[in-house]
Parts: structure tokens; C-alpha cells; sequence
């Protein structure tokens, strides 16, 4: 969870992925609660009601509870694209 600086490195770095700036990568938002109205917005407002995002673009990003749900995002990421971590 954070604030408006954490929402606006959230929307650029998923206006980055969509407009193909950079590489897609695992987007991991951590807390169905705290992030659950801000999706809902995004589904209703954006998707629905204005069209401004395509239902594609809800693929970028993964809301979860857990680590163990962190993790299993990003070793499927990892072993998907044959990619390793630099650590």
C-alpha cells in the first residue's frame, strides 16, 4: 500500500508496458483490500463506462493477499520468459 507517489509510479510504469515504452514485468499490487476500490474504479470508470482501456490492459497488472502469491507470480514470469534475477 502507499500514496500518490506510490499510484503515480503505478500508472506510469503500466502506461509504459501498454504503449510498448519498456518490457513488460510482473506488477504485483499486495492487499485486495486496500487496492480493491481503486480496481473497481479502473473496471467500471476506464473499461466500461469510457472505453479508455482495452480489457487487455487488466492483464498487466496482479492484485494479491499473500507472499507466497508474490512469489509464485514472479517465478512464473521468470520461468515463462527464461528470464533470472541479477541477485
Amino acid at each position: 500500500p502507499g500514496g500518490f507517489g506510490t499510484l503515480d509510479e503505478l500508472f506510469e510504469a503500466m502506461t509504459l508496458i501498454q504503449t510498448h515504452k519498456i518490457d513488460r514485468f510482473p506488477i504485483i499490487l499486495v492487499g485486495v483490500e486496500f487496492w480493491g476500490g481503486l480496481m473497481e474504479w479502473i473496471k467500471n470508470t476506464l473499461l466500461t463506462a469510457h472505453q479508455n482501456i482495452s480489457p487487455k490492459d487488466l492483464d498487466l497488472f496482479h492484485v494479491v493477499n499473500t507472499a507466497d502469491e508474490v512469489l509464485a507470480i514472479l517465478d512464473n514470469f521468470y520461468d515463462k520468459d527464461n528470464l533470472s534475477p541479477n541477485f
